[in-house]
């Protein structure tokens, strides 16, 4: 990936909160498509290869969690965390790290992820298919900056993590203002 390439079109099964259905369980499917979350808009999108690993909960999402508002301040819309995750994981996820600033995009069958060209297997431990972590900045659907961690390949027994992080998005985003 690299940029100047327009984001695959592809539609995401979710499942949103409707209050007026009531009861315990007050959400709805939806369908979402590529242009919904990303037309018209600046965005960052950051990519794992999984909900609840330790990494991704520790680091990566908190930190761009909690610089949603310097993110903002550089010409940031919207940031998104996607996850070759099925969408009941990705919003248990979103509950669990209590997130308010960063919006979770689940990719259950891994389309948009093989699109990207970043789906890889894991098989190794136990994850199967997977998201390698990538980040991008994404500017009304086409890639304006692409970071990707080094030695994307299937049955890595590594999860690199250092390029895709919050601070190095934030540096280029200030360096390229």
């Amino acid at each position: 990936m690299q940029a100047g390439i327009k984001l695959p079109n592809v539609t995401f099964h979710t499942r949103v909160r409707d209050e007026s259905i009531g009861g315990d369980n007050p959400f709805r499917w939806q369908d979402v498509t590529t242009d919904d979350y990303f037309k018209g808009k600046r965005v960052i999108l950051f990519s794992l290869p999984g909900a609840f690993t330790p990494t991704c909960s520790t680091y990566q999402l908190p930190g761009f969690e909690k610089g949603a508002a310097d993110f903002a301040a550089l010409g940031i819309d919207d940031i998104y965390v996607m996850s070759v995750n099925d969408t009941f994981v990705m919003n248990k996820w979103a509950q669990d790290q209590k997130l308010e600033n960063v919006k979770v995009i689940p990719d259950g069958a891994g389309v948009f992820t093989r699109q990207m060209g970043m789906l890889v297997d894991k098989s190794n431990i136990g994850f199967g298919m997977r998201s390698w972590r990538y980040a991008a900045v994404v500017n009304d659907g086409v890639v304006e900056a692409w970071f990707e961690e080094p030695g994307c390949e299937d049955n890595c027994g590594d999860d690199p993590y250092g390029e895709t992080s919050p601070e190095t998005v934030m540096a280029w985003l200030k360096a390229n203002q």
